[in-house]
């Protein structure tokens, strides 16, 4: 998420809405947001309904949910989905500016 943060201006100039879908209680993702002054939306999601409706993994053996990125476009189009296959696997910020250009230019289809 720090990635994001970082990046927050470019995704921003992009017209991106980006929100960030956890499996954490409230309390503990608020803490998170306000010690980490993150400038986008939260979602706690403790019962994993939405992390279930994108098929992001769950991995034990690899220290529990894996990463997952989806983009949407207004439609409501899942447009780009990346699943991690351990906790590093996480696509770079301007790999996903990248696409998002492409969207934004109509490229992709």
């Amino acid at each position: 998420m720090a990635q994001l943060r970082d990046d927050y201006d470019e995704f921003e100039a992009l017209k991106t809405l980006v929100v960030v879908v956890g499996p954490e209680r409230p309390e503990s993702f608020r803490s998170y947001w306000e010690e980490n002054q993150m400038p986008f939306m939260g979602l706690p999601d403790p019962g994993h309904s939405v992390l279930e409706l994108y098929g992001q993994e769950v991995n034990l053996f690899k220290l529990g949910r894996m990463p997952a990125m989806v983009i949407i476009d207004q439609a409501g189009i899942v447009r780009y989905a990346h699943y991690g296959k351990s906790m590093a696997d996480i696509p770079a910020n301007q790999d996903v500016l990248g696409t998002l250009k492409s969207l934004d230019e109509g490229m992709i289809e």
